[in-house]
Order: C-alpha cells, then structure tokens, then sequence
C-alpha cells in the first residue's frame, strides 16, 4: 500500500512551513521562531522531487518554496508570508499599527528583495558554496559591486538607530536581514552600522534557532544540488 504524503499526514488546523531552511523558507521560520508558533516543518526541496511533486504542486501550483498552510488558507512568496505571519500574531510590535510605519516595512522589504537579494546569493556561490573549482571570481566581484551602493543605503539607515524602523526590532528588520543573512561571511568593514545591525539581528534567539536549521540544511546539500540552483537561477 502507498504510504500517505508528507501533506496528508498532518493536521490542517496547524501552521505548516513548506521549504528546506536553505531556500527563501529561512525567512518564515525565523517569523514563525520570533512569534513563538506552533508549526510544523516541512523540508522539501526545490524541483521536480520537492515542490514541483503532483502532491505539492496541488497545494501550491506556483512550484515554488516556500508556502505556507495556515488553517485551510495557502500562502506563497517568502515576504507575504512573514508579512502575514506578523500582521495576524503581532501587530503593533513586529508589526507596525502606525500606517506610515507599515508603509516603511513594507518599503524595506521590497527594496531588499529588488536591490540586493540576488547580488548576495550570487556572491555566496561564487565566494563560499559552490565547490572551489566551481567559483567564478568574476561574478563574484562583480555581485560585490552591485551590491556596495544599496549597501551604504542600509548602513546609514541603522546609523543613528539601532532598527530600520527606530528602537525596536520589527518585520522590517527580519525581512531586510533574512535576505542578506549570506553577507555574514562577506568582509563588512566598510559598512560598520549595517554590520552592528545585521549581527545584532541574526543574534535574536529566533534568528539563531532559524539559521541553525539552515546551516544544517547547507551542509547537508550535494555539490550536484548547489548547481542546479546556480543553473535555475541564473546566478
């Protein structure tokens, strides 16, 4: 007899994360960890064995990690989801009540996304996760230099405060720097502010709890899968 599918199997009154914590699911975890949810973890993976699967592709015909499962409510796209999460379980602390507040997490998190989430992936695998001998130090400066002006945007930002939106850690900060979280290994020293925050953040229980399960998920990721995703993405 077929045993059941990893979605059949859980209760759908529960929270459930689908994505291995090494793609764009790291952001909805460490919501999920900051909020103190009860969730359950689903780890599939990118592609035709993960969420392309007919089962998966049945909740989510975006074929794409992650998404969410929310009582009978689907959620795709990494920012909705944190957005959501924060919105539903926090608002007025993770997530602003002051509209232009909300207006400014909202315009960190896109701006994060469109200037810089792809200069740091690229950069990652070209300076850390790719095999050595697979590295392109060309694409690797080159994800360097487009990345170094919206860098300065964030520096400055986190100047003269400790968080993007003032004194308190919010979705905005979560967003900015699950994105960039990769940037840890990159030599920082000409942005001190962006790096005193973004450490600052990524040192939050729920951060660690989230990167934990997502250097576990590097690690464990073949050489052959590290180039599918370069292939895919373009990158």
């Amino acid at each position: 007899m077929t045993a059941p599918s990893p979605a059949a199997q859980l209760p759908t009154e529960r929270l459930r994360i689908y994505g291995i914590a090494r793609t764009r699911a790291f952001r909805a975890l460490w919501m999920a960890q900051e909020l103190g949810l009860d969730y359950a973890h689903l780890p599939i993976e990118i592609g035709e064995a993960g969420a392309r699967a007919p089962e998966f592709l049945a909740i989510n015909p975006n074929g794409r990690l992650p998404f969410i499962v929310d009582d009978a409510f689907v959620l795709f796209e990494s920012l909705a989801i944190t957005l959501y999460l924060a919105k539903k379980h926090s608002y007025g602390r993770l997530y602003p009540s002051i509209l232009e507040d909300e207006a400014r997490a909202w315009q960190w998190s896109f701006w994060a996304i469109s200037e810089v989430d792809r200069g740091v992936n690229i950069w990652s695998l070209h300076a850390v996760r790719l095999p050595p001998g697979e590295r392109d130090a060309q694409k690797r400066d080159e994800a360097l230099a487009v990345i170094a002006a919206p860098f300065k945007i964030l520096d400055a930002a986190v100047a003269t405060q400790p968080y993007l939106l003032g004194q308190d850690f919010t979705v905005a900060d979560l967003n900015v720097a699950a994105i960039i979280s990769r940037a840890v290994d990159m030599d920082l020293a000409a942005v001190p502010h962006l790096k005193a925050w973004l450490d600052r953040c990524l040192d939050r229980p729920a951060a660690r709890t989230a990167l934990a399960l997502k250097v576990q998920a590097d690690s464990a990721t073949p050489p052959e899968v590290t180039r599918r995703i370069a292939r895919i993405n373009r990158l």
